[in-house]
């Protein structure tokens, strides 16, 4: 059996395979590679842009071997792994084999930091991750706090431990993927907003998907966020091993009880971090502080708000962090209202659990969906948001899957089937969605599915969408798209 690694920061002279380049692993290369490590990147592609990555690497002294992710190289005494890299991976196997320990690029940030590094405010879930580190980060700013949001995001951990910039915490988004390869992560607080099927064939089973979320409980000093509309969220908190003294706090949509955050007419309370929480409770915002206003995106923003007042803050930079605060492109924004109808891009929606939280949103819908199912079904999602379809446009490569989900579940809806793939289908698509339209309805781009058979990805899939719906209106009109 090989003997452990030594700490991260002791590192100089031991052979470390980094598998994968991109956003995780060209960072981490570059921090073993400084830290004296000798370094061998592995990657099992060989396009341009990993060609380019590998090169700058080279220009460092970083071996990278390119289109062989799986054979271990001789010597190796670490893996540090980018988070996509299944953990049934032959190049683990052999790890696993050797006595060689694996480490995430998030294990590794959080073994280097320093003796004063910022505390973590972290933040998992099947959907609304990305929304709600953002929403935690403006808070954290409008304190007049030094931080930023990181992780899963698109800004790597490592550069943030790592860089120059010094800050006081740091809101930070972690996958079931980065959780899985994080086992000494322990943050000061941290929320899974929900838990829905996702990315199973990754972990396996159910099961196994859910501990790794659950991960971003062990250690908790302060707060355990959870979800109250969602009791497996809950039962995570029973089972992590935290801090002497970290406390579960839930968040409703309704009125909270005391230890939740949650609404009353409109206004967002506090009964956890409040003294005498059995009584009383501190309002921090009102509901139409939030953009938007829909019922998940003021769920994110009361999981924001108690991550937040676990660290400290102080109502009324929860209230201005949430007022400052837009959502990123293609989650859930409004593109025109032609009409009278409103256009909604909710390209983000990639999963019926999102897509769900998405139709909730509106009263009388046309919706537009289809895709990757990514092995979804759609029955549950058209039973429970029936009600609330005026028609439906279905798209993509799995859209009989919709299709006959609407059929045994929503007969009356009338369906519009788009059998094509060209770059007119989303326009098409829009046309059609307008037709069955009335006053007062709202079009929705909520796929439930993934974008890449028919765009590269699901920004691409939300600016197709807003394309067709400008070319509705009469600026648009007689433009080409």
């Amino acid at each position: 059996m090989t003997a452990p690694p030594p700490p991260a920061t002791e590192l100089a002279g031991v052979r470390v395979t980094v598998a994968g380049l991109g956003v995780s692993g060209v960072p981490a290369a570059r921090a073993l590679h400084a830290l004296g490590a000798v370094v061998t990147v592995v990657n099992s592609g060989d396009g341009d842009k990993a060609r380019a990555e590998a090169e700058s690497l080279r220009e460092l002294g970083v071996t990278v071997r390119l289109g062989d992710g799986d054979t271990l190289p001789e010597g190796t005494g670490l893996v540090v792994t980018a988070p996509g890299w299944k953990p049934t991976s032959p190049l683990f196997a052999a790890a696993e084999a050797a006595g060689v320990e694996v480490w995430g690029d998030v294990e590794l940030a959080w073994r280097l930091r320093g003796e004063k590094a910022a505390p973590w405010l972290a933040v998992t879930g099947t959907n609304g991750k990305t929304t709600t580190v953002q929403m935690l980060a403006s808070i954290l700013t409008a304190a007049g706090l030094r931080t930023a949001a990181v992780g899963n995001i698109g800004v790597s951990v490592l550069d943030a431990v790592l860089g120059e910039q010094e800050y006081d915490v740091l809101a930070v988004e972690l996958s079931s993927y980065q959780l899985h390869w994080a086992p000494s992560v322990r943050p000061h607080s941290a929320v899974v907003l929900n838990l829905a099927p996702d990315h199973l064939d990754w972990h396996g089973s159910m099961a196994a998907y859910a501990a790794d979320k659950g991960r971003i409980y062990e250690g908790n000093q302060v707060a355990c966020v959870y979800n109250t509309a969602d009791p497996a969220t809950e039962a995570l908190v029973r089972e992590a091993d935290v801090e002497e003294g970290a406390r579960a706090i839930g968040f409703t949509l309704g009125s909270p009880a005391p230890s939740q955050f949650g609404v009353v007419d409109g206004i967002l309370l506090d009964r956890a971090f409040v003294a005498g929480r059995q009584k009383n409770a501190q309002e921090l915002a009102e509901v139409s502080d939030i953009h938007p206003p829909a019922p998940h995106n003021i769920a994110n923003a009361l999981a924001a708000a108690a991550l937040a007042r676990a660290f400290g803050v102080e109502p009324a930079a929860v209230r201005d962090g949430l007022r400052a605060f837009r959502p990123d492109a293609h989650r859930i924004a409004l593109v025109e209202t032609v009409d009278e109808v409103a256009y909604v891009d909710d390209s983000k929606a990639t999963n019926t659990h999102a897509a769900e939280a998405s139709l909730a949103a509106y009263e009388s819908i046309v919706w537009i969906a289809g895709g990757l199912a990514k092995g979804a079904t759609f029955d549950e999602l058209v039973q429970r948001s029936a009600p609330r379809l005026r028609g439906a446009v279905l798209i993509g490569a799995d859209r009989a899957l919709i299709r006959e989900a609407l059929a045994r579940h929503a007969p009356e809806v009338p369906v519009t089937d788009l059998d094509r793939t060209d770059t007119g289908a989303m326009a098409a698509a829009v046309e059609a969605a307008r037709t069955l339209s009335r006053p007062g309805d709202t079009v929705l781009l909520a796929p439930a599915c993934a974008s890449m058979d028919m765009f590269t990805n699901y920004g691409e899939r939300g600016e197709a969408f807003a394309g067709a719906v400008r070319a509705l209106t009469p600026e648009g009109a007689g433009h080409d798209n």
